[in-house]
């Protein structure tokens, strides 16, 4: 992704499956609350918001998946989203930020699987 991708604005399909219950590591706080995976998810999803409307990015469209239409089980998935980012480098950007690094463990504790799509942006008609 540093040193091959797509030119130009990109987006990042996301495929996330929750874990019925969060696992986070026994030492942190979080560990006795008994949260959700998605719950978990969300808390980091609060700090990336944040953190892409500061590099201009932005959440095109975010929804549930109802079915596998073509495919096996292992294409089921909760959610699917997908965000456009103004570049490649914005999102390199994002990753390496300490504010984005912090809230990742959320994202670790929530997810039981996911992939990560990346795509150049495209366009509409």
């Amino acid at each position: 992704m540093i040193e091959r991708g797509p030119d130009g604005p990109i987006v990042m399909v996301n495929l996330l499956k929750y874990r019925s219950k969060a696992a986070y590591e026994p030492d942190r706080p979080e560990a006795k609350e008994n949260l959700t995976g998605r719950e978990a998810y969300q808390r980091y999803g609060a700090v990336a918001v944040q953190v892409l409307a500061e590099i201009g990015a932005g959440i095109l469209w975010m929804g549930q998946q109802k079915l596998v239409f073509i495919g096996g089980a292992d294409q089921d998935w909760d959610d699917v989203a997908c965000v456009r980012y103004p570049s490649r480098k914005a999102f390199l950007e994002m990753i390496a930020r300490p504010d984005y690094l912090a809230a990742t463990h959320h994202r670790e504790a929530g997810l039981e699987r996911t992939a990560l799509l990346c795509c150049a942006a495209g366009t509409a008609s």
